[in-house]
């Protein structure tokens, strides 16, 4: 996935992107895993925490434009 490096150095628009993607795959993560076994159950940590990440990442930048 995206280091925090490379996720500061997106636009917000990019940003907003990333995060409906992982949201997205999250989704489709959690429902495969209702229904079946995943191969690897370890992506859906990683999705959570890359959303996670983008969020912090938003709410810094909202609170640095405040000021």
């Amino acid at each position: 996935m995206s280091s925090n490096t490379e996720l500061r150095e997106m636009s917000d628009e990019q940003l907003d992107a990333t995060a409906k993607e992982a949201a997205q795959t999250l989704f489709r993560l959690r429902f495969q895993s209702q229904s079946e076994r995943l191969n690897t159950p370890s992506e859906i940590r990683k999705n959570r925490r890359l959303i996670a990440r983008i969020k912090t990442i938003q709410s810094e930048r909202q609170k640095a434009a405040s000021k």
